[in-house]
């Protein structure tokens, strides 16, 4: 089957390697503009960029797709089909209606559940215990296809969003695979989302990451979790903000919330009478590393109290 492409992060990578190991040929690789990155601000290839070039697939980087050029380009690959993954803007009913078989969406939820930018970071910060990937005929609306197949992955109390984003990229790859040997095979049957159960997943920003210590440990663990690894959980200790990168829900503690009720591990009490360890943190303009060996340089007393460093 000739494929055009569309995708852009490392979420996407498996399906563009998958569709070249089932044999499909891959005409023309869409995907966003190189961006900078790091300190330096080099400027960075997309990850599907690279594996598009390594494979000698053509690749095509519109700054829009509301004119008439990106539909153009598209259409002179002559496409029976349009695979998105993650590609990260809204396909306008001009490119939507060009290939005969129409186009596929690959989404890391079981819809329509999350809906939208940040399903798989959401699952994960709304304490899911179960997620999965849905693959769907696209329409013109925000993910709210007909789905075609879907496959469900447990998510263990400490699974963080990146580790599950690794998980569910290899799981879409194989459902990928599995839905175009269906749609080969005139197997494949869409059914319609229900209007009922339909939740949205609006992209991440830095507002979430203050953690509130009135909040229960099980609510701040999913944050650390869920934020797990941008733009991270943060709270403020002894006036210096810092990162929470790991943590664990800790025994009952009586404490006020936000004090230092444990110094290895290091445990801060929670709103009703729970506390949470910090397993990693990482300060300003210092190095990840275990809470109690930052705090053997940086001494911190029982009692000590954190803020959660929000605006508020």
């Amino acid at each position: 089957m000739n494929i055009v492409f569309m995708g852009t992060p490392d979420f996407a990578v498996p399906c563009l390697r998958a569709l070249l190991e089932d044999g499909h040929r891959v005409s023309l690789v869409v995907t966003q503009a190189d961006k900078p990155k790091g300190r330096g601000h080099r400027l960075t290839a997309p990850p599907v960029k690279e594996l598009a070039l390594t494979s000698g697939i053509p690749v095509f980087q519109p700054a829009t797709l509301k004119n008439g050029e990106a539909a153009e380009r598209i259409a002179a690959a002559r496409p029976e089909l349009i695979v998105v993954v993650a590609y990260g803007k809204i396909l306008p009913p001009a490119i939507l209606s060009l290939p005969p078989e129409g186009c596929i969406n690959v989404h890391g939820s079981l819809l329509p559940r999350y809906r939208g930018a940040a399903p798989i970071q959401w699952a994960v910060l709304n304490g899911e215990t179960e997620t999965g990937v849905t693959t769907m005929r696209m329409d013109a609306g925000l993910d709210t296809g007909d789905m075609l197949l879907s496959s469900r992955l447990a998510i263990p109390p400490d699974m963080t969003a990146g580790e599950l984003y690794d998980a569910l990229a290899d799981e879409g790859a194989v459902l990928l695979s599995r839905t175009l040997r269906e749609m080969v095979a005139r197997t494949l049957r869409a059914v319609p989302q229900p209007a009922e159960g339909a939740t949205y997943a609006p992209m991440l920003d830095r507002s979430l990451s203050p953690m509130d210590w009135r909040k229960p440990a099980s609510v701040l663990h999913n944050q650390v979790r869920g934020l797990n690894p941008w733009p991270s959980a943060t709270t403020v200790v002894a006036g210096r903000r810092m990162k929470v990168h790991h943590s664990r829900v800790g025994d009952g503690a009586a404490a006020e919330p936000g004090r230092i009720v444990k110094l290895n591990p290091f445990t801060v009490s929670c709103g009703e009478n729970t506390s949470l360890e910090l397993l990693e943190i990482q300060a300003e303009g210092s190095k990840r590393m275990p809470a109690p060996d930052y705090f053997r340089g940086h001494p911190v007393k029982l009692g000590d109290s954190l803020d959660s460093g929000s605006d508020d």
